[in-house]
C-alpha cells in the first residue's frame, strides 16, 4: 500500500511538470521561429547548405533538454573520436525514445535529421526543420524512402552530415533491431565514413506512446568512425551489422534477430 501511495504521489507531481515542459517547448519553438528566419536571411549567401541555420535550430532542442527537470543528459565526445568538421559523415544512432532527438542535439556539430514526415507538419517546427534542410520520410512508403535516400545523397554530396535511425522505429524492449541497409549502401557509394552514436537511458524517461516523464540519466556516446574505403555495395549488410554490434556493446544491449 505504501509503495502504491508513493507511486501515485510521484505521478501527481510528474503529470503537471511534464505538461509544463511541453508548454515550454511550444514557447521555445514560437520564439525560435523569427530567429531562425533572421539567421537564414543573414546567412543566405554564406551558408548555402544551411548548416549554420541548422545548428542554430538545434540549439532550441538543446535548450529544452537542459531545462527539463526530469533529465540529466550527457553527450560524451572523446578527443580521439571527434569527427572532422570539414568532412561530411553519416551518423548512425539506435532509437529508444522521442527524447533521443533532444539528447542528440547536445552534440556540438550540425547533422541533418531523417525524420518522420508527420513531424514536418507541426506548425512552425516543421518549417524550421525544412529551413534547416532536414529530410522527411513516410514510414512504409517506398516512394518516400526513395526520395529520402536521394535527399540524403544530395546533402552528403554537398558536404553536410546526416543522422539516421536505421532501426526505423523505437525499441520497446531495450534490444537493438536489425538496421536497414539503404543508408549504409549510400555511405559506401559516396565514400562517407560512418560514426556510430550509442544512445542509452532515454527509454526510461519517455516510454513509447507516453508524454509523461520519469526522472532519468541518459547519454549519447560517440564511437570511433568506421571508414568505408574499399567496401562495395555487397558489403552493406555486414557493415550495418558491424555498426549495430558496436552500438550494442557500447550500451550493453542485446541485438534482435533478423526477421
Amino acid at each position: 500500500m505504501q509503495k502504491r501511495r508513493g507511486f501515485l504521489e510521484r505521478r501527481i507531481v510528474a503529470v503537471p511538470l511534464s505538461y509544463l515542459f511541453w508548454a515550454a517547448c511550444v514557447l521555445i519553438v514560437i520564439l525560435w521561429t523569427p530567429l531562425v528566419a533572421a539567421m537564414r536571411l543573414f546567412t543566405y549567401r554564406s551558408d548555402p547548405n544551411r548548416d549554420r541555420v541548422g545548428r542554430f535550430q538545434r540549439h532550441s532542442a538543446a535548450l529544452a533538454a537542459r531545462i527539463n527537470p526530469f533529465w540529466d543528459f550527457q553527450a560524451n565526445v572523446g578527443e580521439d573520436v571527434h569527427p572532422d568538421p570539414a568532412r561530411p559523415h553519416l551518423f548512425v544512432a539506435n532509437h529508444k525514445s522521442l527524447a533521443d532527438v533532444f539528447l542528440l542535439c547536445l552534440l556540438p556539430w550540425e547533422m541533418k535529421f531523417l525524420s518522420k514526415e508527420s513531424i514536418f507538419k507541426i506548425p512552425l517546427l516543421g518549417w524550421q526543420m525544412r529551413v534547416s534542410r532536414d529530410i522527411p520520410i513516410e514510414r512504409g512508403n517506398k516512394d518516400s524512402a526513395r526520395r529520402a535516400l536521394d535527399a540524403m545523397r544530395e546533402r552528403l554530396s554537398r558536404g553536410s552530415s546526416v543522422i539516421v535511425f536505421p532501426e526505423g522505429t523505437r525499441s520497446l524492449d531495450g534490444s537493438i533491431a536489425p538496421f536497414r541497409e539503404g543508408a549504409f549502401r549510400l555511405a559506401i557509394e559516396l565514400g562517407v565514413d560512418i560514426v556510430p552514436l550509442a544512445v542509452a537511458g532515454t527509454e526510461n524517461t519517455l516510454p513509447k506512446h507516453s508524454l509523461v516523464f520519469r526522472p532519468t540519466s541518459a547519454s549519447v556516446t560517440v564511437l570511433p568512425a568506421i571508414p568505408v574505403t574499399g567496401l562495395t555495395a555487397d558489403d552493406a549488410p555486414r557493415l550495418a551489422e558491424r555498426v549495430r554490434g558496436e552500438i550494442a556493446r557500447a550500451i550493453g544491449a542485446p541485438v534482435s534477430p533478423a526477421a
